[in-house]
């Protein structure tokens, strides 16, 4: 698999990262286990998790297969905290807890640093200089050695990767953002903040939440996400018409290439510019092999255009040339 530079760093990861959300809670050990085992055989490298993952259970998993089933050193391991189970409060940006979040991750992979470590969210109740405190020492005392930041708009983005430039700071290397056909916000202010501090976008549900497969066009199936009581909330908002008019397009798109969907809508995000690595998560191994087959496809010009039309969200004031509005 291709390696790509995460933003302005010397790191390196696999241009296609493979996500654990589920681990621990839909996917059992032996799914996890063979996903990663799939993964690492083709030639991928960059492993995505977080603290709250099922409950700390996907950390703990993925650092029983570290050296077991895959070797370490193969791996760049991103992981996140600063999420809470708080429904008062559900993010906790303090470096207090941060720094313990850390430590509790590092045990739960049983290893003594993380390659990538990224604040999970913008936390409104913590000054920002001292949730990016957390990533300076993190990465000073070895406990990580890049640092990014997860979910934070334009602005928030543009502030903390500028104070962290406007000193001896850790430099942000990566943001991760959901970013899809079917969700495209960011790139009215994060991905352009993005391409000029040369931070690397991880995009999360590149796949529309699993809508861009085209799984839904005719129902939900029972066995999907959409079919699921605890998912059926994350997909239901990409089920609407306008997404079923980009699902058609995309389709009608792979009909022409004699591809899939899947990889139709993969291969759009992977190489949009500013794009590092998108995150995939995958029930088994199965989808997660659908998914990895996207490596040799590179879509054609006009059949990018013709996405972009498509899915093409509206921004205008102050995003564009206010003399054409």
């Amino acid at each position: 698999m291709e390696q790509r530079h995460l933003g302005r760093t010397g790191l390196r990861v696999s241009r296609i990262g493979l996500g654990t959300l589920t681990w621990g809670r839909d996917t059992d050990e032996h799914d996890a286990a063979e996903q990663l085992k799939t993964f690492w055989d083709a030639g991928g490298t960059l492993v995505d998790t977080a603290d709250v993952y099922g409950g700390g259970e996907a950390e703990y998993l993925l650092g029983r297969f570290l050296d077991v089933l895959v070797p370490r050193r193969d791996l760049v391991i991103s992981t996140k905290a600063g999420s809470v189970p708080d429904p008062d409060r559900r993010t906790d940006g303090s470096r207090g807890h941060l720094l313990a979040a850390l430590d509790a991750s590092l045990a739960r992979l049983g290893t003594d640093h993380v390659d990538l470590w990224h604040l999970h969210a913008f936390d409104p109740y913590t000054p920002l200089e001292e949730s990016l405190q957390a990533l300076d020492i993190a990465v000073r005392s070895g406990r990580a050695r890049y640092a990014g930041v997860s979910d934070f708009c334009g602005w928030q983005l543009a502030k903390a990767a500028t104070w962290q430039l406007g000193g001896d700071r850790t430099r942000l290397a990566g943001a991760q953002m959901e970013y899809s056909l079917l969700q495209r916000g960011i790139e009215r202010e994060v991905l352009p903040a993005a391409l000029d501090l040369g931070i690397g976008l991880l995009p999360s549900s590149p796949l529309g939440r699993g809508v861009l497969t085209g799984k839904y066009r005719h129902g939900t199936p029972a066995d999907s996400r959409g079919g699921s009581e605890a998912m059926a909330p994350f997909v239901e908002p990409y089920l609407d018409d306008a997404a079923g008019r980009i699902v058609d397009a995309v389709a009608t798109a792979a009909d022409g290439l004699a591809t899939t969907p899947l990889q139709v809508a993969l291969a759009w995000v992977r190489d949009r510019p500013g794009v590092t690595a998108p995150i995939i998560g995958a029930r088994n191994a199965q989808q997660l092999t659908a998914a990895l087959s996207v490596e040799s496809l590179s879509l054609p010009d006009e059949i990018c255009r013709a996405l972009d039309d498509v899915s093409a969200p509206v921004h205008r004031y102050p995003d564009h040339d206010w003399s054409t509005l």
